[in-house]
């Protein structure tokens, strides 16, 4: 397939930059559907003369139908985008950043998907698509899943699918969440993993960060040390990676913990710790759930981030993180972490 590829780039570009663009407009179509040609034309930065042109051609070949409501995709249209992915990451060559990165990075998997999350927010459901599925190649016998809070993670819950071997799964918060935005806290991701994948669930209604005097007292509640305890016996954790600054103005952090964090030169964020770009934690928030010296009881670790944006936060953080973890990102994350 590749040195088809590497002909057709030579005797056919024309070919190649067609093959991309319509590949682009069918899966912009299927992730915002039923969508308008304006807002499609705009998110793919091409003329509306352009776009006419391509969705006519889109449609002749009945690959799509357009409505007054707007443009879905066609069953076929399903079929044949399908049938493109493969293709078309040898033709990015997304294939070969995975190895690279893979390499550069020490990591035991790289699995990166097209676009960047940062410009287009529909990249997000991508990640969460292949967060979903490689998540599912590790339901085999009994698991007990930790997932973090985050806007990624909440794009993974809404992917799952039940799997006939999801009978024996328990979700579980990797640590306290409580005053985030109710659809990222960790609490409410892992009740929706639980109902899209048909299984259990616990939650662990304490705060994100604490004292240690209210460590210790949230510690004698029978109920919480059992969700503690399952947490602690998690043999897969999903997780994302955040930028250092905007999670600490998440965190609403305080002037001088947020002078530590900035002095330190603090990047990357997961787990509540904070790391500059050599991976040393700078600071951590005192935090109840999983640490990071829990990963490496962990069967699998899943860590998921996209956008040119994430590059040094994911960077900063695989400098620490366990060698067995797969790491899930974009193609604008990859080129920029490649880049170093």
């Amino acid at each position: 397939m590749r040195s088809l590829l590497d002909v057709q780039r030579r005797l056919l570009p024309d070919f190649l930059t067609v093959m991309q663009k319509r590949y682009d407009i069918l899966r912009y179509i299927k992730n915002m559907q039923p969508v308008g040609r304006r807002s499609l034309a705009i998110s793919l930065n091409l003329t509306e003369r352009t776009l006419r042109s391509e969705v006519d051609f889109l449609k002749d070949q009945k690959l799509i139908h357009v409505s007054s409501s707007g443009m879905l995709l066609s069953e076929e249209g399903e079929i044949i985008l399908e049938k493109l992915e493969g293709i078309m990451r040898e033709v990015m060559g997304i294939d070969l950043m995975e190895q690279d990165l893979k390499r550069q990075l020490s990591l035991g998997e790289v699995i990166i998907v097209t676009g960047d999350s940062d410009q287009s927010p529909w990249v997000k459901s991508e990640l969460g698509k292949a967060c979903a599925n490689r998540m599912k190649q590790e339901w085999t016998g009994k698991n007990i899943i930790a997932v973090t809070g985050g806007s990624t993670m909440a794009e993974v819950a809404e992917m799952l699918t039940p799997d006939h071997e999801s009978k024996d799964l328990m979700f579980v918060p990797a640590r306290g969440g409580l005053g985030e935005d109710v659809h990222n806290q960790a609490n409410m991701i892992v009740s929706k993993m639980a109902e899209k994948a048909n299984a259990f669930y616990k939650v662990l209604y304490i705060p994100d960060q604490v004292s240690k005097e209210a460590y210790l007292s949230f510690m004698k509640e029978p109920t919480i040390k059992e969700v503690i305890s399952l947490i602690k016996s998690a043999n897969i954790v999903v997780h994302g990676i955040g930028d250092a600054l905007a999670m600490a103005q998440r965190r609403k952090t305080g002037p001088e913990v947020m002078k530590v964090i900035t002095e330190g030169n603090a990047v990357g964020e997961a787990f509540g710790y904070y790391f500059n770009e050599n991976g040393d934690v700078v600071h951590k928030v005192k935090t109840v759930g999983i640490q990071l010296a829990d990963l490496d009881q962990a069967r699998s670790v899943i860590a998921v981030a996209g956008g040119k944006s994430k590059a040094k936060a994911i960077r900063s953080y695989m400098k620490t993180a366990p060698a067995s973890t797969v790491l899930i990102t974009d193609e604008a994350a990859a080129k920029e972490l490649l880049k170093g």
